[in-house]
């Protein structure tokens, strides 16, 4: 019986993958570096973006240090986010479906808890949220387990009763790690069949979770 879903935020329930790929990409443009979907699907989705900063200032040899490259990435990300970030399809009504049948909803993300909520309040789907887990709250980020059994921990169930929904490998990672089912959502990349194999299921968009569901029949 699956008592409690957990969401994961970035590219599962809003669509700000892109975006940071738009922002890596700009940011390398600038010393005229090329930058493939496929390397950023490959090295920088689904990880926090302080990883993503060091990680790119290092392969690069940027002029700046990762706390300058994180600015940067943040200065930009803000901007962009201001003009409004798209809800994943089938996010509205998965919430609804979940707090109709009395389920427990939370949010694994490691993502600040400003910038989180901001994206939620776009499109007024915070109040479908019992319970957030943000970066900083963890020791350990995706893959470990952590932020997710802190999310069960913070629901008040055993994770076998929970359900996560996840779209990255790191994020299937954690939940495997964590002993929570876990469902993949994929967005810019579907992950790799090694990591899909440890999934429970694979739908093309939230609203598909609910069939899941109702199979489970609770």
């Amino acid at each position: 019986m699956v008592k409690a879903v957990i969401f994961d935020l970035d590219g599962l329930l809003v669509d700000t993958e892109t975006i940071c790929y738009r922002i890596l990409k700009e940011i390398l443009a600038q010393f005229g570096f090329p930058f493939a979907l496929e390397e950023y699907t490959r090295d920088y989705s689904g990880k926090p973006e302080t990883v993503n900063a060091a990680h790119l200032a290092e392969a690069y040899q940027l002029p700046w240090t990762p706390e300058e490259t994180l600015e940067r990435i943040l200065r930009r990300e803000e901007e962009l986010h201001a003009q409004g970030v798209e809800l994943k399809p089938g996010a509205k009504e998965l919430l609804a479906y979940l707090q109709e049948t009395g389920r427990g909803i939370a949010m694994a993300s490691s993502s600040t808890r400003d910038r989180a909520l901001n994206l939620l309040d776009q499109h007024g789907v915070t109040g479908y949220f019992q319970q957030f887990v943000f970066a900083g709250e963890v020791e350990r980020g995706k893959p470990a387990p952590d932020v997710f059994l802190k999310a069960c921990e913070k629901l008040g169930e055993a994770p076998e009763d929970c359900l996560v929904l996840e779209d990255s490998e790191a994020g299937i990672q954690a939940a495997h790690a964590a002993r929570v089912p876990v469902i993949c959502v994929p967005d810019l990349k579907t992950p790799e069949r090694r990591f899909l194999d440890l999934t429970a299921a694979v739908c093309p968009s939230l609203d598909q979770v609910i069939p899941y569901l109702s199979d489970k029949k609770g």
